[in-house]
């Protein structure tokens, strides 16, 4: 378990799953590449006790930080989003899932 309280199992399954940021879809920089597009963990909904396959994926350090604990579709209508083309037809589809169902933060 990570210090995030992801099992291994799942962090494993998600590092797999998730090889580039899952709002902005930007490749991972190397350890030594920018800051802003490492990978970072993220709960889709903002609610560290959902420890679930749908709910934790990779994101840029980049998108991490400006939705913070913003609520995923707020977020997505905000400025950062829509200078950089992020919406709910571009994100990865663990993302679009959760629009699609509306999962309540």
């Amino acid at each position: 378990m990570n210090r995030w309280n992801i099992p291994n199992w799942l962090e494993i399954e998600v590092i797999a799953r998730d090889t580039d940021c899952v709002y902005c879809r930007s490749p991972f920089s190397s350890p030594t590449g920018p800051k802003r597009s490492r990978p970072s963990w993220e709960h889709i909904v903002n609610d560290i006790r959902i420890i679930t396959r749908e709910n934790i994926v990779l994101c840029c350090i980049g998108c991490n930080a400006s939705k913070g604990a913003k609520d995923l579709e707020i977020w997505l209508s905000s400025p950062y989003c829509q200078a950089r083309g992020i919406n709910a037809d571009t994100v990865a589809p663990i993302v679009r899932d959760a629009v699609s169902r509306r999962i309540p933060v």
